[in-house]
């Protein structure tokens, strides 16, 4: 089982690896910059080298980068498009040159015409990451609450990889919180089956890759994002449970984003996860 968490890369690569193992995961998510803006750290050759050589000892996989909440791949001003377009195809090289495995993004915000923003999010993934050459990492578009004019529906997703032509290189990120906000019931073995079924007609089952494992502070089919720590949501243990025991959702890499204010705080909700497999 693939089981880690969000932590960070600020103080080197080397150390996100001490930092993972330290918390029993054997995988983990960072931001690829600053996620409420746009720097982005340096990340020098040397130590690149140090940080392959110890994922490889310490058996760290799939690695994933996140790219920063504030870009929006849907965005229709100018300005917008364009730091999307930026974020993407950089963070896309940047992921590959440690060779990380995936590379993780919300899909974006219409501004009133949802269809015009699907279109906009076809068009910037297949000019600012289809079009890189070098192998890299497979981006995975995430499933969304459907908050205010969020896109990231499974309808939205579907339309957005049959605009792509269905390429190898592009698939998606489950959220566990999101779609139960959405309005698909995870508390039960049955709910978890009708999602997996639809995901199976409308994505196909071999496109999703990452789920993000987190519980929910905000009601079923509420369409607001807010997550909750493992057990302590409207999911609560037997929905977390529910997830982490069905057939596929178990062989997914598994990513906690729930609340916490020190990561090492996520050694006790790994632990959790652990309890209830």
């Amino acid at each position: 089982m693939r089981l880690g968490a969000h932590i960070s890369i600020a103080k080197g690569l080397p150390k996100s690896v001490t930092m993972a193992t330290s918390i029993g995961a054997n995988t983990f998510q960072f931001f690829t910059r600053n996620p409420r803006g746009s720097a982005a750290r340096s990340i020098p050759e040397t130590e690149i080298n140090a940080w392959v050589e110890a994922r490889k000892e310490a058996d760290i996989y799939p690695i994933a980068g996140h790219l920063p909440y504030t870009i929006n791949l849907g965005a229709s001003k100018d300005k917008q498009q364009e730091f999307a377009r930026m974020v993407l195809h950089d963070d896309t090289l940047r992921v590959a040159a440690i060779g990380g495995e995936y590379l993780i993004s919300h899909p974006g915000h219409h501004d009133g015409n949802h269809q015009l923003s699907l279109d906009r999010i076809i068009k910037v993934i297949e000019e600012s990451y289809l079009s890189i050459i070098t192998p890299g990492p497979m981006l995975l578009l995430e499933t969304m609450a459907g908050q205010g004019k969020e896109v990231g529906s499974i309808d939205d997703l579907r339309y957005i990889l049959e605009g792509l032509g269905w390429p190898e290189n592009v698939g998606v990120c489950l959220d566990s919180a999101h779609l139960f906000a959405a309005g698909w019931d995870l508390r039960t073995q049955t709910g978890c089956e009708q999602l997996v079924e639809e995901l199976d007609q409308k994505i196909g089952l071999e496109k999703i890759k990452v789920m993000h494992l987190n519980d929910s502070l905000t009601a079923f089919d509420s369409h607001r994002d807010r997550h909750a720590n493992i057990g302590k949501g409207e999911l609560g243990k037997e929905g977390i449970s529910a997830i982490v025991n069905n057939s596929f959702f178990r062989e997914l890499t598994l990513i906690l984003e729930t609340p916490v204010d020190n990561y090492k705080k996520y050694s006790e909700e790994i632990k959790q996860v652990k309890e209830l497999m």
